[in-house]
């Protein structure tokens, strides 16, 4: 989360120094906490929506790529946005930079950023031949001995650059592969061409590399009129949208495509897409820790595991059968469903809340970051921090009461509010547990149930009463032993 100049950066970097002495120069990086990233987009309007809003996420992670790719929908020739399309949007963000570091002074530099966008294989829906600037880039990456963190590789189009990294490293340097496959975790929007299904999972499914492969994030893309209940679609439509978006927000902002006036079933300012969204939202470091197994949930959705190490979005349906190949358009669960048009359709609203019921703050989060572009720090909000007392991973025993306990502090003075609960989806326990005090910071309790070797996930949200509201997030696990 962002944090005041005056106090986050100065604890990080006394952090780095000490990392610096104590592991050697070489070893230094890894002191780092922010998650480093590859983004593979196909320049579709929505991801060029999405692209607004990683800018704006930019200072929560090591962004190692940012590379244009293809996709079944658009390539050279066929609905492209040009090799250029990043410009506007790197050129906007060189704009807001200098008032962004007033707010978070991990902002990467323009020109960092700059010199990590490159053109990928973008010839051909699929076209994996050709060794590209994009697909060196994340084998450099890859191979990079020096730090060891994972990387999060993010499709927003096709698969294919990414596939044409891993057959170079395959080609050239077949005895790293599994120590390559170590670093890397998938985040797919569909499986927007073949390459996945017909290279990266033959040659190098057997080493396990955490795969997610989302059809959640239709929640987020153009059809979420049709199936996001209305708490929820406030956060979507022109008014809130021109507030809080696009309108005295800056040039970066205002690159945001919104819906324009004349949109069949639409008004003017209206969110229009970011499918591609939770592929990075999935991986910001708010304290949910959905990194750390796709089961537990967060800003990016949850997933079920299907087969090897590949996870897919649960499904309810009786019977149900996932496919053996390809989780996209024409197979993936909601997107099928979606077709049949069934009106106020229940169980495509219950698919999808994983994904929609974290919008509101995560619009707010937007929100907050838009006012960052054009605000001082003291005239714009920031997010609360909160530490939980004791372990965030604990064994307990069945029948014992675990207190919850936590400190909550706000950088601009806000008043901030603790909610307690229970993320019974992400749970393994069958149990509902009753807990105590779900509003107090240290009076807070529940009794484990008798259920050993089963989980339990209790979430902390910590809110501030500033404009517009801020969430702060702990999530404590409990393994009942």
């Amino acid at each position: 989360m962002g944090t005041s100049p005056h106090h986050g950066m100065v604890i990080r970097l006394l952090l780095i120094l000490l990392a610096t002495m104590v592991l050697g120069q070489d070893d230094w990086v890894m002191a780092s906490d922010k998650p480093r990233v590859i983004v593979t987009t196909d320049g579709e309007i929505d991801d060029e929506c999405s692209m607004v809003r990683f800018l704006l996420y930019a200072n929560e992670f090591d962004v190692e790529g940012i590379i244009t790719s293809s996709s079944q929908y658009h390539w050279q020739g066929h609905k492209w946005a040009g090799d250029d399309w990043m410009r506007p949007y790197l050129n906007a963000y060189a704009e807001v930079y200098p008032n962004l570091v007033k707010h978070d002074s991990r902002y990467p530099t323009p020109a960092f950023l700059e010199s990590r966008t490159l053109l990928g294989n973008v010839k051909a829906e699929g076209e994996m031949v050709e060794v590209t600037a994009g697909s060196q880039r994340i084998v450099e990456v890859l191979l990079d001995e020096s730090d060891r963190r994972p990387v999060w590789i993010q499709a927003w189009g096709g698969t294919n650059t990414i596939a044409r990294a891993l057959k170079t490293i395959e080609q050239q340097h077949p005895e790293r592969m599994a120590e390559v496959a170590k670093k890397i975790r998938f985040y797919f929007i569909w499986e927007q061409d073949e390459t996945y299904q017909k290279y990266i999972r033959p040659h190098w499914g057997k080493y396990g590399i955490e795969t997610i492969i989302s059809d959640q994030f239709i929640a987020l893309f153009y059809h979420w009129k049709k199936y996001i209940p209305a708490e929820q679609q406030a956060y979507l439509v022109g008014s809130w949208m021109k507030d809080n978006i696009l309108k005295d927000h800056g040039p970066l902002c205002s690159l945001y495509k919104a819906h324009q006036k004349g949109d069949k079933g639409f008004s003017e300012g209206d969110f229009r897409s970011e499918g591609d969204s939770p592929a990075f939202l999935y991986s910001i470091p708010n304290g949910l820790r959905s990194d750390e197994s796709p089961d537990w949930g967060g800003w990016g959705g949850r997933f079920v595991k299907v087969r090897e190490n590949t996870w897919l979005d649960p499904v309810s349906e009786p019977g149900y059968e996932y496919p053996t190949g390809r989780w996209f358009t024409n197979s993936a669960w909601g997107r099928q469903r979606l077709k049949k048009e069934i009106p106020n359709d229940a169980e495509l609203i219950a698919y999808l809340k994983p994904q929609w019921r974290w919008i509101g703050p995560i619009q707010n989060d937007f929100a907050a970051r838009a006012d960052w572009c054009v605000k001082a720090f003291h005239e714009a909000n920031h997010h609360p921090s909160v530490k939980v007392d004791g372990e965030l991973t604990r064994d307990v025993k069945p029948g014992e009461p675990v207190k919850l306990a936590a400190t909550a502090t706000d950088p601009d003075g806000d008043e901030v509010t603790l909610h307690w609960w229970q993320h019974t989806d992400a749970d393994s326990a069958t149990a509902t547990v009753t807990i105590t005090n779900t509003e107090s910071p240290d009076r807070t309790s529940f009794d484990v149930p008798n259920e050993p070797g089963k989980q339990i996930h209790i979430i902390l949200e910590v809110t501030d009463n500033g404009t517009p509201c801020l969430v702060s997030y702990q999530r404590i696990v409990c393994n009942i032993r």
